[in-house]
């Protein structure tokens, strides 16, 4: 006589809880390296805020004059030419998309306003500054 087996409907975790322990590991240890934003001291004002409809290109200044980039997140250090050419073909696909720009207190009005100048070359009808509110005392 044959002896028959019982099905086993038990769900072994174990496998489970040892990808998700290699998922951890691996987010833990990508997410510092991702490059977040372009570190620059804004200044301070007590100006309006304005409502945006649509995701702005940004173009951020720093303190030592690089030119970045973020269209959609992440940013990209380009120079003055690279930067017309991307942003005039962004321009082009998105006409009404306003560009705001950030710069660094460091930064001369001069170098401020170069990065103004490559945006309405680029075609854009809307130029923003960006700054930080003041903080209370």
């Amino acid at each position: 006589m044959r002896r028959q087996r019982k099905l086993n409907a038990e769900i072994n975790v174990v496998p489970y809880i040892d990808v998700t322990l290699v998922l951890l590991i691996i987010f833990m240890i990508t997410t510092p390296l991702m490059n977040l934003g372009v570190e620059v001291n804004l200044p301070q004002s007590k100006a309006n805020t304005i409502d945006i409809e649509s995701e702005p290109a940004v173009i951020n200044v720093t303190a030592k004059g690089d030119l970045y980039l973020s269209i959609g997140g992440e940013y990209e250090l380009l120079d003055t030419a690279t930067l017309l050419t991307k942003l005039a073909a962004f321009v082009k696909v998105n006409p009404d998309v306003p560009v705001m720009i950030g710069a660094d207190t460091a930064v001369t009005y001069g170098q401020v306003y170069q990065a103004m100048a490559v945006a309405q070359q680029a075609g854009a009808k809307k130029v923003g500054l960006i700054s930080d509110p003041i903080k209370p005392d």
